[in-house]
């Protein structure tokens, strides 16, 4: 009977630890397109395309109820997500790309049940997928692709990755 009430006991543990564990919504995109206009400016603003990609973003999530957005430390990513924090009363909270395992184990551990907006660059988007400990869903990110949408559902270990675009089709797309 003893080893009936503990297999019991252990059983309603795990039970309760796996509902504990609430699922994180994550939606990662790369910033807008930025303005090429000055080569040597090393943190340009959005271009007028990208301005417009940067509303488009905010259509796509305003009814998603997210909680918190991040942004790199420049301003071709804070600009994309200004346009969503600015009707959420959301602050842009940043994040430092080059420890990107850090901040998504930060995430996994103290976000759950959140709906979260990470924005980053073509060289970190697919970093910040793999972290969640997905796959990459596409090869890489070409300098040119600004419309991928990542959407991931974090539950645990276990990761789901949906890919989808969003605002206007890049130019060679539209040929």
């Amino acid at each position: 009977m003893k080893k009936l009430i503990l297999l019991f006991a252990l059983a309603l543990g795990l039970q309760q630890s796996l509902y504990a564990q609430k699922t994180l919504k994550v939606w990662i995109v790369r910033h807008a397109e930025k303005d090429i206009s000055n080569p040597a400016d090393k943190d340009p603003d959005l271009s007028p395309a990208g301005a417009e990609r940067a509303e488009a973003l905010k259509k796509e999530l305003k009814g998603q109820k997210i909680d918190s957005i991040f942004s790199t430390d420049y301003k071709r990513t804070k600009l994309t997500g200004f346009p969503l924090a600015d009707i959420t009363g959301i602050s842009i909270q940043t994040y430092e790309p080059s420890k990107v395992a850090a901040f998504v184990k930060s995430l996994k551990e103290h976000a759950g049940g959140k709906k979260v907006l990470i924005i980053g660059h073509s060289n970190t988007v697919l970093e910040l997928i793999e972290a969640f400990g997905a796959k990459r869903p596409v090869p890489a990110i070409s300098d040119d692709e600004y419309d991928y949408l990542f959407s991931l559902t974090v539950k645990g270990d276990k990761v789901d990755v949906k890919t989808d675009k969003y605002g206007a089709k890049r130019k060679a797309e539209s040929l």
